[in-house]
């Protein structure tokens, strides 16, 4: 019944650009800042569709830069998808998905055979023995939008952020925005890798844990999208 009554309320309501019907892309949850279109999509800049603080404050660190990457993915700062609230997260969260409580900052760690037969597995490419990832370029939420894989047999740089979550995952990483952290490194082969990461999905436009506390807030709907939309406007067509 709700939901029949907001489709009554906003009838003939658009998100727009100009004169274009906005492309409303959504995320998960962005870890703290968005990311803009064009690092994880085609070349084409939307406006709309850029990076963000997902907070009151608007200011960010610059997380293309490796340095306040690194400082930014190993803290967990304010943001409105930095959240527990188990309320919140099951109006976003399907069932299996409430399983999983550390979304905003993660970790997974690879053993040296564990890494390397997956990376072949996953990408088809035989790189050997895996002796680092390396960051080559990050996007403006700390994602990697390419990554430089070393290994014995070859070296690689793949992306954009989807490539590097597949390539890393027997399914997919919650995010590429991940630093790199290799122990126990014997003849310049490290015994295991551990990626600590940032945000849940690709990060571009709307985060749905950080609109879902909003809204818990008391934000307006108008409000919520036009923080997460910048620039863009919410007109009545018809």
């Amino acid at each position: 019944p709700i939901v029949r009554e907001v489709i009554k309320e906003t009838r003939g309501e658009v998100l727009m650009d100009n004169d274009t019907i906005c492309d409303a892309r959504f995320s998960k949850c962005c870890g703290g800042v968005t990311e803009k279109f064009e690092n994880c999509w085609e070349p084409v800049p939307h406006s709309y569709l850029t990076a963000l603080r997902d907070d009151e404050v608007p200011s960010y660190p610059d997380l293309t830069d490796e340095r306040e990457a690194e400082q930014w993915i190993r803290t967990s700062p304010e943001a409105f998808c930095n959240t527990k609230d188990k309320k919140v997260l099951s109006q976003v969260l399907n069932n299996y998905d409430q399983e999983t409580t550390d979304f905003y900052r993660w970790k997974v760690e690879y053993e040296q055979e564990e890494l390397s037969k997956l990376i072949l597995k996953r990408s088809g490419i035989d790189y050997g023995q895996i002796l680092d990832l390396v960051p080559v370029e990050r996007g403006t939420s700390g994602r990697l939008v390419r990554l430089k894989i070393i290994g014995t047999k070859r070296t690689m740089i793949i992306g954009k952020e989807l490539e590097i979550r597949r390539t890393l995952s027997p399914s997919h990483l919650y995010s590429s925005a991940f630093i790199i952290d290799k122990v126990n490194i014997t003849n310049g082969i490290p015994d295991r890798f551990i990626l600590t990461g940032a945000g849940w999905g690709h990060g571009v436009g709307l985060c749905q844990i950080g609109a879902a506390v909003m809204g818990e807030q008391g934000y307006t709907y108008d409000t919520i999208l036009l923080h997460y939309y910048i620039g863009a406007t919410i007109d009545k067509l018809y």
